[in-house]
C-alpha cells in the first residue's frame, strides 16, 4: 500500500509538472511583428493585447503571445517572419506597413491582421478594402490630413509655406504627403519638401526643411515618428511649429494634431484576431476597418514658448506636456 501511495504521488507530481507544458502546446499562438518602437505603434499593439482579452483570449491563459520588434531593419523584420512562417503560429499581428508587407511576402497561408496601415490596396496587401482576398485584412490608420492642415492655417495664420518631412519608401508617408501638399496649396500655402531614408538622415533633413519654411507637417511617419525628439528641437531652435499626423508624435514634441487614438485601433484589430481564433470569420474576407472619429492635440508648452494662441474651443485639448 505504502508503495502504491509513493508511485502515486510521483505521478502527481509528474503531472503537474508536464501539465502546463502540455495547456502551452494547446494554446494558440500570436505573434506580433512590430517594425519599430513609437508610442502610437507602442499603442497600437498594447490595445491588441486588451482588445484580445476583452474577447476572451488573455495571455497565457487562452492565448501565447510572441512579441518581436524589427527596430526598422528589413533584414531583422524578415528574420522574424521567416520565423513565425516556420514554427508556424496561428496568427500574426504586424504593425506599420512594412512589417505587414515583409511578413505577407512569407506567408500565404498564416492569417495575418495589419495595424497602423494607411492603404491596404495602395501597399498591395489586399484586393479591395472591401474583401480583402489575400491572408491579410485589419484596420488602418488613415488620417484626416485635409482636416489637419486646416487646423495647422488656423493656429498659424502668418504661415506662407508648408514643409513636409516624411520617409521615402513609405507608402502610407507618400499618400499623406500628397493629400498635406493638395490641401496646402489648396489653401494658398507653398510646399516645400525633404525625405529620408533612415533614422540617420532625419536630423539633417530637419535642419534643411526647417530653414526654407514656416510650417512643417508630418505624417504618420514610423521613422520620423521614432526621431520627433531631434526634429522638435531642431523645430524649436526655429521657431516653427510642427502639425502632426497623430498624438503620440505630439506627446514627443511637436506643436498640434487632429488624429485617431491608435491604442482603439489596436484593441478593433484585436476583436478581429478573436473572431478569427474562434473560426468565426476567415482573414480574406473580413473588410478592412477604419475609426470614424478623431481626437484634438495642442502642445499647449510648445504653443506657448512659440506665442500661437489657443483658441477657446480647443482649450479643453490644449496639455502641458514634456518630451
Amino acid at each position: 500500500m505504502k508503495r502504491t501511495l509513493t508511485l502515486a504521488l510521483i505521478l502527481l507530481l509528474a503531472l503537474s509538472f508536464m501539465l502546463p507544458a502540455l495547456l502551452a502546446e494547446q494554446l494558440p499562438t500570436v505573434g506580433i511583428l512590430q517594425y519599430v518602437q513609437h508610442p502610437a505603434l507602442d499603442a497600437a499593439r498594447d490595445g491588441f493585447i486588451k482588445g484580445l482579452e476583452e474577447a476572451g483570449f488573455k495571455e497565457d491563459v487562452d492565448v501565447l503571445i510572441d512579441r518581436q520588434n524589427g527596430n526598422a531593419s528589413q533584414d531583422t523584420l524578415s528574420s522574424i517572419a521567416d520565423q513565425f512562417a516556420a514554427l508556424p503560429v496561428d496568427l500574426v499581428l504586424a504593425i506599420a506597413t512594412p512589417a505587414v508587407q515583409t511578413m505577407a511576402a512569407k506567408s500565404e497561408t498564416i492569417p495575418i491582421l495589419g495595424t497602423a496601415v494607411t492603404d491596404f490596396v495602395l501597399a498591395k496587401l489586399v484586393q479591395s478594402n472591401e474583401a480583402p482576398g489575400f491572408n491579410v485584412s485589419g484596420t488602418t490608420d488613415m488620417n484626416p490630413v485635409e482636416a489637419q492642415i486646416q487646423l495647422a492655417v488656423r493656429l498659424v495664420p502668418n504661415a506662407k509655406t508648408l514643409g513636409l518631412l516624411y520617409t521615402s519608401s513609405e507608402v502610407n508617408s507618400q499618400l499623406q504627403a500628397e493629400l498635406a501638399r493638395a490641401e496646402a496649396e489648396k489653401l494658398g500655402l507653398k510646399v516645400a519638401e525633404v525625405t529620408v531614408n533612415n533614422s540617420n538622415d532625419v536630423q539633417q533633413a530637419a535642419v534643411s526643411i526647417l530653414e526654407a519654411v514656416d510650417l512643417l507637417y508630418v505624417p504618420t511617419d514610423n521613422i520620423i515618428a521614432s526621431s520627433i525628439a531631434l526634429v522638435a528641437e531642431e523645430a524649436m531652435a526655429r521657431k516653427i511649429p510642427i502639425v502632426a499626423g497623430e498624438s503620440g508624435i505630439v506627446r514627443g514634441g511637436a506643436t498640434f494634431t487632429l488624429g485617431i487614438d491608435y491604442f482603439k485601433l489596436g484593441e478593433q484589430t484585436g476583436h478581429m484576431a478573436a473572431r478569427l481564433l474562434k473560426g468565426e470569420a476567415k482573414v480574406g474576407e473580413i473588410p478592412i476597418e477604419s475609426q470614424s472619429q478623431f481626437e484634438y492635440l495642442l502642445n499647449k508648452t510648445a504653443m506657448d514658448e512659440l506665442g500661437l494662441a489657443i483658441p477657446e474651443d480647443l482649450l479643453p485639448f490644449a496639455e502641458d506636456i514634456t518630451p
